[in-house]
């Protein structure tokens, strides 16, 4: 009989089993193929020794039915912590199944070199239990791995949801005090108190502006892409920038953009790309220098730079400044959102975003993307355009 070998070589069956472990994963920790397998041995011998009795339909409840259907059973429990287990200490959903697999191939290798006969209606039995062990442990699995990445998401969801109100609020106050002075008629408009309130009206701009591009980087809303010209694209984005940087007392410079020239994506979230580059150099440049803005082709790509005077970046910056939530400057304003933004906007269009450092200077940030043609090119400007 089938239960009385598993009985009899229990001890060499599941040593068989760690080795194949060890073989795939040398080095691992055993606790999880201890609680795994030792039980749902013995869980599979107490089924076989049942179905030998004169109630053999008691064994469902130690086995679960064999119509693969969902049921309450003491290897669909054990299984389901097995499957807990291999998760919380690492291992991928393969494991899982590679687990049960061990012992069946464990156990019908051994029969064979001892010459142990399997009958069908044992080896049926046996592969019912592997089923439902494999079935209950993925899905268990399956289901504390989701349930973990919810939990992750919620927490960064909450964290930035977080950010966002207080950086708003923060900015409301401020422009809502600066309201209040000015209708009060102590201060005019014109003074430092209209500038304060032209300062927080921007932040919030800015704020609600890389916040909606973030809401659209991260759902499965499809891209919208369309051909349209370069040129007007940044004479639109320069619009934008000029209250900015007024505000932060520096100049903007926007050079000459060949009319000839176009690019293709989707036109919003590339305008919010370009907008965090030019908040980001207004934010860090030193007061009364120049923020530049230049579209250029260079053989079938279209790059825009965006150029600041901050003094240069900071060692070991460059290669972190594009993650979510960091911030490199004595400003600490905002959520330190805006590069990350404008990386992955660029990217989903296609496209590439760097930065140069220019010690003792500042730095370039460039976005890189495809070349193309604008089907109706109007007249090109002949003159750089200085705003200060």
């Amino acid at each position: 009989m089938l239960h009385e070998f598993l009985t009899l070589h229990r001890a060499e069956l599941i040593q068989l089993c760690r080795d194949k472990v060890a073989q795939r994963s040398p080095g691992g920790d055993e606790r999880e193929l201890t609680n795994g397998i030792s039980p749902f041995l013995d869980q599979i011998i107490l089924t076989l020794q049942i179905e030998q009795s004169s109630e053999p339909l008691r064994s469902r409840k130690v086995s679960g039915p064999a119509s693969g259907q969902t049921a309450m059973s003491d290897i669909g429990e054990t299984a389901a912590r097995h499957g807990r287990e291999l998760l919380l200490h690492g291992y991928a959903v393969e494991e899982v199944v590679h687990d049960y697999g061990d012992l069946c191939q464990s156990v019908t290798d051994l029969a064979f070199e001892k010459e142990a006969g399997i009958s069908a209606d044992e080896f049926r039995t046996l592969n019912r239990c592997l089923d439902n062990g494999i079935a209950t442990a993925v899905t268990e699995f399956g289901y504390q791995r989701d349930m973990i990445f919810s939990e992750k998401n919620a927490t960064a969801l909450s964290e930035k949801l977080g950010f966002f109100a207080h950086e708003l609020r923060n900015q409301l106050t401020t422009a809502t005090l600066a309201v209040a002075m000015i209708k009060d008629g102590s201060v005019g408009m014109g003074g430092a108190t209209g500038q304060v309130l032209e300062r927080s009206l921007l932040a919030m701009r800015n704020l609600i502006d890389r916040s909606l591009a973030e809401v659209r980087m991260s759902t499965d809303r499809p891209l919208e892409p369309h051909t349209f010209s370069l040129a007007a694209f940044i004479a639109e984005i320069k619009v934008a920038a000029l209250l900015e940087a007024t505000v932060r007392n520096c100049v903007l410079i926007v050079a000459n953009v060949d009319r000839k020239l176009a690019i293709t994506g989707d036109r919003d979230l590339l305008a919010a790309a370009v907008g965090n580059l030019l908040q980001n150099a207004f934010k860090f440049t030193h007061s009364n220098s120049e923020v530049t803005l230049n579209a250029y082709a260079a053989g079938d790509r279209i790059m825009i730079d965006v150029e600041d005077n901050c003094g240069g970046l900071t060692p070991g910056l460059s290669e972190t400044m594009f993650t979510s939530f960091t911030q490199g400057g004595e400003d600490r304003s905002g959520l330190g959102l805006g590069l990350s933004i404008a990386r992955r906007s660029v990217e989903a269009n296609g496209g590439m975003l760097r930065v140069r450092n220019v010690p003792g200077t500042g730095c370039v940030f460039t976005i890189d993307l495809p070349r193309h043609l604008a089907q109706h090119a109007p007249a090109t400007e002949t003159a750089e355009e200085r705003v200060g």
